[in-house]
């Protein structure tokens, strides 16, 4: 099939969106499958854009791993301030649209969200071709991708309080799901809130994140350099990795951290690998109040994550305390899991059930920092039980979350969709 991938985000990016679109689309293309993926210059979180690019205002095109990757023009800026943001979104949605319809017509489109004008563009692409393909027999089929339940996500962290504006994307939204001819999510919390907003049980799939066993090698050495670097030789250390934006509610780690020190737990230190919106807002809090135990150790190399996560004695995931969050299935759990690492979750329904499930790791109530900091120190103290943990959540994610067996997954609902087929109960 010729596929045809819009992406906000894309490799070198290593958040979970690019880790994704990325993992699924070259295995796509492996599979003898044409891929394009339309993205933005590679620009996260700090709105820099990486050495070795360039944002142009002529499309710009490489091959990685067979994926014929076009970075389009887009206003570019940092991972915080709403109305830059917005202009970010925006001018991919238009940058994306206008490419798409220079291009051959594909048998899938697929339009990941969010970000959700993003999504936009799969719609306007899609409502192109069905106008100027009247006369072909060649269909193409739309799948939105929805990762994020937007805008209703970016309303309980407060990011746009305006209630019309809310009420406008709302309404865009909904508009969204009714244009796509199929939707792919990625937890089956999101599938209830979908059917809630009125999209059909039998229009829904869902192909969850996974952990990509053939990348997380655990024969590096890296985690030894970084110890010394970072002067953690003797610590218990438990990492989060992720973005450190408005809705991870990592201030739970100032709490924490005051509260170790207050116990005598001198040798536990909190590391927080990566950036956001939050991320020196909290670090300043934590040097005002002479919190060494907490360790901000910045935006890492995506190649240097697996030496991060062997690092860490436990992993630490964690959401704000909001009932939209309980459909949240963080992927850092994967990748953790993956690399025998316990975890700590402070994530309300489907994704702590996982953990619990998974037998690889503890659940703790979100934004409590007394039942972090108890279950963190009974980690400590129990090598064996941080072991068993560990094995555990590595065979339940290798068993059921292996990224090649979802993306062959994801490409078999494809087929069945631009086939004109139904697709198998277990697809659904």
């Amino acid at each position: 099939m010729r596929i045809f991938y819009f992406s906000h985000y894309y490799t070198p990016e290593g958040n979970a969106p690019a880790t994704r679109v990325s993992s699924l689309s070259k295995r796509w293309a492996k599979s003898s499958h044409e891929v394009a993926v339309v993205t933005c210059t590679p620009n996260v979180p700090h709105g820099k854009i990486y050495e070795g690019y360039k944002n142009t205002w002529w499309p710009q095109k490489q091959d990685l791993d067979g994926v014929k990757v076009i970075r389009v023009w887009t206003w570019i800026a940092p991972n915080k301030g709403t109305v830059r943001r917005i202009a970010n979104y925006v001018s991919y949605m238009i940058s994306a649209t206008l490419f798409a319809v220079t291009q051959t017509r594909p048998d899938v489109i697929i339009a990941t969200s969010p970000q959700f004008f993003c999504g936009w563009a799969g719609v306007l692409y899609s409502i192109w071709l069905k106008m100027t393909g009247l006369f072909t027999r060649r269909k193409t089929v739309f799948v939105l991708e929805i990762r994020d339940i937007w805008p209703e996500s970016i309303g309980a962290v407060d990011a746009i309080k305006n209630p019309w504006i809310l009420w406008l994307l709302q309404l865009l939204e909904a508009l969204m799901y009714r244009m796509s001819d199929h939707i792919v999510t990625v937890g089956k919390g999101y599938r209830a809130r979908l059917i809630e907003r009125g999209v059909a049980n039998d229009k829904i799939s869902v192909v969850m994140n996974g952990f990509d066993s053939d990348l997380m090698s655990t024969d590096s050495d890296g985690d030894i350099a970084l110890r010394e670097h970072w002067k953690l030789d003797g610590k218990f250390v438990c990492g989060y990795i992720g973005t450190i934006g408005l809705a991870c509610g990592l201030d739970i780690y100032v709490r924490a951290a005051k509260l170790l020190k207050q116990l005598g737990h001198n040798d536990i230190v909190l590391v927080a690998v990566g950036d956001g919106a939050v991320r020196e807002e909290l670090q300043m809090q934590c040097q005002a109040e002479q919190l060494d135990n907490v360790l901000f150790v910045g935006l890492q190399p995506k190649d240097s994550m697996q030496s991060w996560l062997k690092l860490t004695d436990v992993s630490f995931v964690h959401l704000r305390k909001t009932p939209l969050f309980e459909t949240v299935i963080p992927s850092k759990i994967f990748e953790s899991a993956g690399m025998k690492r316990p975890v700590i979750i402070g994530v309300k329904g489907e994704a702590s059930e996982l953990v619990k499930a998974s037998g690889g790791g503890v659940s703790i109530e979100p934004e409590d920092e007394n039942d972090f900091v108890a279950n963190l120190v009974k980690m400590k103290e129990s090598p064996a039980t941080r072991i068993t943990m560990g094995e555990s959540g590595c065979r339940y994610v290798l068993t059921h979350f292996d990224r090649i067996a979802l993306a062959n997954e994801y490409i078999e609902i494809l087929k069945h969709l631009s086939a004109k087929l139904p697709l198998p109960a277990t697809h659904l």
